[in-house]
């Protein structure tokens, strides 16, 4: 009989819950929730045990917030919970509550070769840090360590460090998002309303008035040729996605590589491919020779969150990934 513990992503907008099988890490039975169709996280959890008819004693959920104590508040949603008071009501023996690219980290020694595609640099060196982010609702950040044969997470709100602007149309756009939101975080340009933001900001800064766009507007205006706005919109997402990484490397020496994970950068791959992202990666100055062996990688993975939360958990029952 297969052994199965809980695992969950909760995103800005989604909630994707499966079961981890925890001799092999393989994850099954996913579904995927509107988060803006349910009043809590314990309701959807519920929902989803009851369809699937198992009674489970452990689960690990990844959630889009910082992880500090034992009351959880996400950054890009009003839900808010005790981990005891829902291990209680859930009626676990363990619950573990970690960061969403914290799971996404723990994800990368369960990748196999193909589910990742490479950007640059040469082959990575095991045992050196390894650096993870990713734009989608959010910017999501992680490092990833190992330590004596097990892997260690070191949870980040780098998504919200100051975007610094590395050329006169940045400053352009810092100047506009600064009066609407004051302090401009990198999140602010790097996630799907960031790509927006970049829109929006880059018509302002010529004295004209953008449209109502979605991310996803941008992206298909841009990839269509049809609007030269969301095109330099677009080409700007990806140098800054570059530059980004790069600070990433530099921070931890991440000569194990760079991870990019998130929902949007997958939407135009070719266009990623063909941008200056690994120029701007690069260029860091004297340190542009430092960074050329760094490799960097996109994960091709449907459900890295679910995988990583997964062998989270595992790790913890004494398997080793």
């Amino acid at each position: 009989m297969t052994n199965y513990v809980l695992v969950g992503d909760v995103g800005g907008t989604n909630v994707r819950l499966a079961l981890c099988d925890v001799d092999t890490g393989k994850i099954s039975h996913i579904h995927t929730y509107s988060g803006d169709n349910n009043v809590t996280l314990e309701r959807v959890i519920r929902y989803y045990l009851i369809g699937q008819k198992v009674v489970l004693k452990e689960a690990c959920i990844a959630i889009a917030c910082p992880i500090t104590d034992d009351w959880i508040e996400m950054t890009n949603r009003s839900w808010a919970f005790s981990i005891q008071v829902m291990k209680s009501r859930l009626a676990l023996d363990k619950l573990e509550i970690i960061n969403d690219f914290s799971a996404v980290s723990m994800a990368i020694p369960m990748l196999a070769k193909e589910d990742v595609i490479q950007f640059g640099g040469s082959k990575a060196i095991a045992g050196k840090p390894i650096a993870i982010y990713g734009a989608g609702t959010g910017l999501g950040v992680s490092y990833l360590i190992q330590v004596d044969n097990r892997w260690i997470s070191l949870p980040s709100e780098g998504g919200h460090v100051d975007f610094a602007p590395n050329s006169k149309e940045e400053d352009n756009i810092l100047s506009v998002l600064r009066t609407e939101w004051g302090h401009v975080s990198a999140e602010r340009v790097l996630s799907g309303p960031g790509l927006v933001n970049l829109y929006r900001a880059i018509v302002k800064a010529d004295s004209r008035l953008p449209e109502s766009l979605q991310p996803k507007q941008v992206t298909e205006k841009a990839l269509s040729d049809n609007c030269l706005d969301s095109r330099r919109a677009l080409s700007l997402f990806c140098v800054l996605m570059g530059r980004f990484g790069g600070n990433l490397a530099l921070n931890m020496s991440t000569f194990g590589g760079v991870y990019i994970a998130g929902g949007i950068v997958p939407r135009f791959l070719d266009f990623f491919r063909a941008s200056s992202f690994r120029a701007a990666f690069e260029d860091k100055g004297r340190f542009k020779d430092y960074l050329l062996d760094i490799p960097v990688y996109l994960i091709r993975y449907e459900q890295p969150g679910l995988l990583g939360a997964g062998a989270y958990i595992r790790q913890l029952m004494g398997y080793k990934l």
